[in-house]
């Protein structure tokens, strides 16, 4: 059962960038939530092999990303930096590979810190590979060793911050998109997500109590940034995209009912939604996201973060320099400008706040769920649920009627074409039994069961 029942910042007033009602402070000082915004940078190697052969290759590819983005951060007076090293997946298959290149991340980021003074965090993100294997294996099997090794030795290693995308129930979840499939939605995320995410976090807590570091926070990146893709590239509805959004909160929370306590992953839009129940600090992507993904989200993202992220960027030469410094530089500044806010007191960080939510809210529906208002809202009707079943139902119904009300009142721009989405969906949701176990066997009836395993999931 949830355990969140009433929120950590109930009035939308309070959600807001840079503090948190529960901040983290790294052994460095950094005071995550405090008050201050801190810029992540995320980064990946150019188009290349990786195996034994090129990994000479690749170290130095991170060793010179590491050196260059740390020394821009000095040159621009950058209060602190979180490092966020997310694998890819050779580099999870054979942990250690993953392992030497955090610890070049980790001596850069302690050189660092003894020439400038700049200090910093870092946050080990392992790649998920458990779905590589069809139908996948969640709960054994060399996968998630070497994932489980991968996070236990960086941790002993110096990265304070675990954090992982996780891929319980993308096996279901990924043909309900394209169907445009709510009730299979639902499933995937709050039936299997769920217990997917309880059974990796458990293990995920044990091994950040054992090195004394922290479970950070997981992400619905598969799911709800899958949607907000296809929802870009015309392929599945805006409101589908932003109801699908609401109900992976559900799932994330998941997390922090086991221990995680911040700062949520970047590329985790849900963010906001788990910053008001948890209280914890959140990181978020928006514009500076562009070098990864395209979003209808790039300054709302930022109204309610804690450390703002680029998502990820390759390290080739652009005619400012190397990619990951130049993504440094774009952070950072807009990290200069949240932190100028807040030393101005409530009231202008505030303003900046409006400023940031306005400028995107009302021309989509996805952004538009993003408002603190509507996040708060959101929340509610999560932590108002009996159990995470009723919990996904309750934030998609809400969302769903946040969105009709907006579009009524012409407060959002939808579609015309995506009018009756709104309509639809609530029937689907509506027409859904009260009992979850009810609900469950419906689905084994109608879901492709031979794309998972269930009993991976206790199925």
């Amino acid at each position: 059962m949830p355990q969140y029942k009433k929120l950590a910042i109930p009035n939308p007033t309070d959600l807001i960038f840079g503090v948190s009602p529960k901040p983290l402070t790294t052994r460095r000082g950094l005071v995550i939530g405090g008050g201050t915004v801190y810029p992540e940078i995320n980064f990946t190697l150019p188009p290349m092999e990786v195996n034994a052969d090129s990994m000479g290759r690749v170290i130095e590819h991170y060793r010179e990303i590491v050196e260059g983005v740390l020394k821009r951060a000095h040159e621009l007076s950058a209060p602190g930096v979180v490092i966020e090293f997310e694998t890819l997946p050779d580099m999870t298959q054979t942990p250690r590979w993953g392992l030497d290149i955090a610890r070049v991340l980790l001596d850069g980021m302690e050189s660092a810190y003894q020439r400038y003074g700049i200090r910093s965090v870092l946050r080990m993100t392992p790649n998920d590979n458990r779905e590589m294997t069809r139908p996948p294996v969640m709960r054994s099997g060399p996968h998630w060793e070497s994932m489980l090794w991968l996070f236990d030795q960086s941790a002993a290693a110096g990265a304070e911050l675990l954090s992982i995308e996780s891929t319980g129930g993308k096996e279901i979840h990924d043909e309900a998109l394209l169907m445009c499939d709510l009730p299979q939605v639902i499933f995937a995320l709050c039936i299997m997500g769920v217990r997917d995410m309880r059974y990796l976090w458990s293990e995920l807590d044990a091994i950040a109590r054992r090195h004394g570091v922290h479970c950070a926070g997981d992400t619905a990146c598969g799911f709800g940034n899958t949607a907000m893709v296809l929802a870009e590239q015309g392929m599945v509805p805006r409101v589908f995209a932003a109801v699908v959004r609401a109900v992976t909160a559900v799932r994330s929370l998941v997390a922090y009912e086991c221990g995680a306590v911040g700062p949520g992953k970047d590329c985790g839009y849900e963010n906001p939604i788990l910053k008001a129940i948890t209280g914890y600090p959140m990181s978020m992507e928006g514009k500076c996201a562009a070098c990864a993904h395209l979003s209808p989200l790039g300054n709302i993202a930022s109204a309610t973060c804690d450390l703002w992220s680029n998502e990820s960027i390759q390290n080739i030469k652009l005619l400012g320099g190397m990619a990951p410094t130049v993504s440094m530089e774009q952070l950072t500044y807009d990290c200069r400008l949240m932190n100028l806010a807040t030393a101005q007191g409530k009231a202008e960080a505030l303003r900046f706040r409006n400023l940031l939510v306005d400028s995107d809210a009302g021309l989509d529906p996805q952004a538009f769920l993003l408002s603190p208002e509507n996040c708060v809202a959101i929340a509610q009707a999560i932590v108002d649920a009996d159990g995470y079943y009723e919990a996904g139902k309750s934030a998609a119904l809400a969302a769903i009627g946040l969105l009709r009300n907006a579009w009524a009142d012409k407060r959002v721009v939808i579609a015309e074409m995506e009018h009756p989405w709104l309509d639809m969906m609530y029937a689907a949701v509506a027409d859904l039994p009260s009992s979850e176990e009810t609900f469950i066997q419906q689905m084994m009836d109608v879901v492709d069961t031979s794309k998972f395993i269930p009993k991976e999931y206790a199925l």
